[in-house]
């Protein structure tokens, strides 16, 4: 039942890309999606290549140890080279790696060195979940109170409220998640000692425990889209065509909504690509200090283990999502700028 399931969910993730592609082949043209999707492929057959050489080296001086582990104290032989077998670490490197991009075609990672009962992708499945809603709902937050202030404070450039905005995302921006974390979780406990309301300091799947990393997650990544919404905007509001609209008698809000922030979109982009892109795979810190049962969480925990499939899962994971990210907003900036695709 499980590789049915591994199986559909590939074959789900194929359609949606390969529906993805149609339609901006269409929009923004062939020559346009071909130059793009080159360049994403050779990225993501040079991450195949290094994690596989990364952990093949890892295997070589000691790793493997980790597969001989299942057969306990002592054991013949013959047993250690069906194991070795069942692995394929008894064939040279580029036989190994031949049969690990093929692996990867078919979205087999293999199988976990640690339990061998499951497969590397079957492992990601169960905790992908937990990683896309922390990850997600994070940078909706972020982006959903980011960009407003951000367009507030260009607006009212050099005011007390840019300031102050200013300042409380710069603060922000520099406290990073592992300093927040341990003050929260120390507050929660005061709390809950003196009977008072409190969150949950760890777990996930419910409220009281979502609520507190995606808004510490959502904050971090909300000081950096309102300062770059911010100057941006600034940069666009100094332009003529913005004067020339506000010269006809355009309304405020169209000149900003429809003139300006279309044209600031660009650099915005540039940012939201990637970070949706890491929050897919999860966020490790964030993860790691809740005990989320995420991405990051169990990426960690199989480096430690050294269970070497499941890390390279993680690493072909988030390396795609950051190429299919990069790609999603080479095609925003050609609908947000005509002129991307007439240049490319």
């Amino acid at each position: 039942m499980s590789a049915i399931l591994d199986n559909l969910s590939g074959l789900i993730t194929f359609i949606v890309i390969v529906g993805f592609c149609v339609f901006v082949g269409f929009r923004l043209g062939v020559r346009f999606l071909i130059r793009r999707l080159a360049g994403l492929v050779f990225v993501v057959l040079g991450v195949s290549f290094i994690t596989f050489i990364l952990g093949y080296l890892a295997g070589q001086f000691g790793g493997v140890d980790v597969v001989l582990q299942q057969l306990g104290t002592h054991y013949s032989k013959t047993q250690a080279a069906a194991l070795y077998h069942f692995y394929g670490l008894d064939q040279p490197w580029y036989v190994q790696y031949g049969n690990y991009l093929k692996g990867l075609l078919q979205f087999n990672f293999g199988y976990s060195w640690v339990d061998r009962s499951q497969t590397a992708l079957g492992i990601i499945n169960i905790y992908l979940p937990a990683s896309l809603q922390l990850g997600l709902a994070g940078s909706a937050l972020s982006l959903i109170i980011g960009i407003p202030l951000g367009i507030l404070a260009a607006v009212r450039a050099n005011s007390r409220f840019d300031t102050s905005s200013q300042t409380v995302a710069l603060v922000l921006y520099a406290l990073p998640s592992f300093v927040i974390i341990p003050f929260f979780d120390l507050l929660m406990i005061q709390l809950h000692v003196h009977g008072l309301p409190s969150l949950a300091t760890s777990g996930w799947g419910t409220w009281d425990s979502m609520l507190a990393p995606i808004v510490i997650y959502g904050l971090g990544i909300f000081a950096y889209y309102l300062r770059i919404t911010r100057s941006s905007m600034i940069e666009v509001l100094r332009q003529d065509y913005v004067r020339t609209a506000r010269a006809k008698g355009l309304s405020e809000r169209i000149v900003i909504w429809r003139h300006a922030f279309r044209n600031a979109m660009i650099p915005l982009l540039t940012a939201v690509g990637p970070a949706l892109a890491f929050a897919v795979t999860g966020v490790f810190i964030v993860e790691d200090l809740f005990n989320i049962p995420g991405i990051g969480y169990e990426g960690l925990q199989a480096i430690t283990a050294g269970d070497f499939p499941v890390v390279q899962a993680t690493v072909i994971l988030l390396a795609a999502a950051v190429v299919f990210m990069n790609l999603v907003t080479d095609v925003a900036y050609g609908f947000a700028d005509p002129r991307v695709k007439t240049n490319s």
